[in-house]
């Protein structure tokens, strides 16, 4: 039996996190105090990657710098200053070095940030009292934070100094050289101690993407082979989002990579191509070749993957396969039966016939590539799809393309790090690891990563998050050195320039969704959208409900808010109506850029096409008063409508434009008089008219204007 206090110490975290993890394996404590079975500890052991307490024990000993000389007077003056902080003293002795780089040089009560901001949590861990005691503290100064918000250096140099601490920036010479020569030693001495030699190498299963024309049956396919149905619940029958799955045939594992068929997800969709090893190209034998064929043939090749043809609704009497292979022909791609080299086999997603014959020809395609990866190393690989999940956080979908990633691992996913709590396969069972070729579900990651962001394992969470603080920095510094996102300001040349053309029309967007491949695709669908008259500008896209600050952004930049697969936050609605925003929410992709398309439309203004309908001659003149005439006309050409716009001219000169206030024939109102017919036409507030004038007769066409 142990305390979680005495357990925390052992497997290297603080007793908060550890009661965080016991929470996610459904172990209740009270508190650090509180004891643990050897049963539970097994558990805890096993969630973080250890195979024994003992081990545990042993790795974090070699982590920990020896300085019990320094440790004992911080937890002696905290002790003095803040009675109730004894009980973390474990951590202290561990993470203390770690935050305060500067306390071997002989100053115990010296806290050295890295960075001007720090976590109220790791704060208080640094001066080892409760994180409640810091947020009381901070409440006097009318600061109100959370456990996991961001105090300046300012603040905690004034916290600090209640609790007898200097606390002071970290000056920038003396960390790094450490940091870079132990992160340069453990990358070392991973290459090192995991080569890749011919003896290391072993087998992995192949990645396939599923790639083709929307409705051609790729999810249909894919179902079949996984004995699931995802077509059923998805929105108009379209794979919304990358997935990745593992199935089993014949003790050989294939990892399918199902990526969306239409247009929109064109980036997505060649990012497939990129991290898979087989392509298999879904053609519906009854419509064969069509443009996004086209294009997934043109993504395959430039991966430089092998692809294999999978000719789908071969049970339709309308399938027509020798007029597909030709139409594959005409596109560079010679199948087997005619002479070439790609595999070429017939199937039906509604019947399941060739679908045995898909996967051999899959296993044998993977067979003669001869795939191969080490397992023995720390993993590495590629993010398919990542979202914020409630309840969760930040989740990755991810697939290793080498080594092994287990439970306890320190990561970096894209620009975040992270320590990895749990891994779910595509079955939503929690695994302790996952090899190479295998998709998995982690959890743990600070923040969501983009889809297609490559993720290492890293030594330990100090190298992640000092990693991550780099990258993230370096991100911030292109963003603010005139990055994409920089706007581009206007010169008084262009003002210039500006004057003598058609101004250019602006459609502002705000896209929120929500997954990160879903905001990319988007993006990518809108800016493939060419105009010369309008132009879509994307304020912002982020991943997530929409909310108020997205509203107050909409008002103050005159965009429209498109939602996908996301709602509204509370007091959304309310504020969008009070700023006069407009919100559109959608679960089809193909929906949401055909509506953009026609609001980009709406934003020109019609063309004006006359239509000239007939003519007439004034052959008399009737005053009925001094303000009042009327024009006997007879018609020469065509039709007057009483309708219809005219056009009074004598000669060259036009006397009048305007419409007809009163059309007669005979003594009778007529709605149209035509060709050789006598007629009497009153113009609309016009009497200067004379005998032998031309009336001319027109109507005005608004014309939708194109993009």
């Amino acid at each position: 039996m142990m305390t979680v206090q005495e357990t925390a110490k052992d497997v290297g975290v603080s007793a908060d996190e550890l009661i965080e993890i016991l929470g996610d394996i459904d172990i209740d404590v009270d508190g650090p105090e509180s004891t643990l079975s050897k049963e539970q500890i097994s558990q805890v052991c096993d969630e973080l990657g250890y195979a024994s307490i003992e081990e545990a024990r042993a790795d974090n000993a070699k982590e920990e710098p020896a300085a019990p000389a320094a440790a004992a007077p911080v937890a002696e003056e905290v002790e003095k200053e803040a009675p109730a902080a004894p009980v973390e003293e474990a951590p202290v002795q561990k993470e203390a070095p770690a935050a305060a780089p500067a306390a071997p040089s002989g100053d115990p009560n010296l806290i050295e940030l890295k960075k001007p901001k720090v976590i109220v949590k790791d704060f208080a861990d640094m001066m080892d009292v409760k994180p409640n005691m810091v947020i009381a503290e901070l409440m006097k100064m009318n600061v109100f934070a959370s456990i996991n918000a961001e105090i300046d250096l300012k603040i905690a140099k004034e916290i600090g100094a209640k609790y007898g601490y200097t606390v002071r920036k970290e000056e920038k010479k003396k960390a790094p050289p450490v940091q870079q020569k132990s992160a340069k030693k453990t990358v070392v001495k991973k290459k090192e101690g995991a080569s890749d030699t011919p003896d290391a190498l072993m087998p992995r299963p192949p990645v396939i993407t599923f790639m083709g024309h929307v409705d051609h049956g790729k999810t249909s396919l894919l179902d079949k082979i996984r004995n699931t149905k995802v077509t059923a619940g998805e929105s108009g029958g379209i794979t919304q989002h990358i997935g990745a799955y593992t199935v089993e045939l014949n003790d050989h594992k294939i990892t399918f990579l199902d990526t969306p068929g239409h247009a929109a997800f064109t980036a997505m969709r060649a990012r497939g191509a990129n991290m898979t090893d087989v392509a298999v190209l879904v053609v519906a034998a009854d419509d064969g070749v069509m443009p996004q064929t086209i294009e997934a043939i043109k993504h395959a090749k430039a991966a430089g993957v092998c692809t294999i043809i999978a000719m789908n609704k071969m049970d339709l009497r309308s399938a027509n396969p020798d007029r597909l292979k030709q139409q594959l022909q005409e596109n560079d791609v010679m199948v087997e039966d005619w002479g070439g080299s790609i595999g070429c086999v017939p199937v039906s997603a509604e019947t399941g016939e060739g679908i045995d014959a898909l996967l051999e020809r899959i296993l044998l395609e993977s067979e003669m590539l001869e795939l191969k990866a080490n397992p023995n190393k720390p993993a590495s690989g590629f993010v398919v799809e990542a979202q914020m999940e409630p309840g969760m956080g930040p989740t990755a979908s991810v697939l290793v393309k080498e080594g092994t990633l287990k439970v306890g691992d320190s990561v970096i996913c894209g620009p975040y790090w992270g320590r990895v709590k749990a891994l779910i396969s595509d079955q939503g069972v929690k695994v302790r690891s996952a090899g190479p070729s295998t998709a998995v579900k982690l959890l743990g990651l600070t923040n969501v990563p983009g889809a297609g962001n490559e993720f290492q394992v890293m030594s330990n969470d100090k190298e992640a998050k000092a990693i991550s603080e780099e990258l993230q920095a370096e991100a911030r510094a292109a963003a603010l050195g005139g990055g994409v996102s920089a706007p581009k300001k206007m010169s008084l040349d262009d003002l210039f320039g500006a004057a003598d053309s058609t101004e250019k029309k602006e459609l502002k967007v705000i896209i929120k969704a929500d997954v990160q491949g879903s905001v990319e695709a988007i993006a990518h669908s809108l800016s493939g959208i060419k105009s010369d008259k309008v132009e879509i500008n994307i304020i912002t896209n982020d991943v997530g409900n929409i909310t108020v600050n997205d509203v107050m952004l909409a008002s103050a930049s005159d965009a429209i808010i498109l939602g996908f697969h996301t709602g509204n936050e509370n007091g959304t609605n309310a504020a969008a109506k009070r700023e006069g925003v407009e919100i559109r929410l959608y679960s089809i992709i193909y929906e949401l850029i055909e509506d953009i398309e026609s609001a980009m439309k709406g934003l020109l203004e019609p063309e004006l096409r006359e239509q000239i309908i007939g003519e007439a001659e004034i052959k008399e003149v009737f005053e009925m008063s001094r303000k009042n005439k009327i024009a006997g006309c007879m018609v020469n050409s065509g039709r007057i409508t009483s309708k219809a716009s005219i056009r009074i001219k004598r000669g060259k000169e036009i006397l009048f434009e305007g419409v007809i206030g009163s059309l007669k024939r005979f003594q009778n109102e007529a709605a149209e008089v035509r060709q050789g017919q006598e007629c009497g036409i009153r113009p609309d507030n016009f009497t200067n008219f004379d005998v032998g004038d031309t009336i001319q007769a027109y109507l005005v066409e608004k014309i939708a204007q194109t993009l």
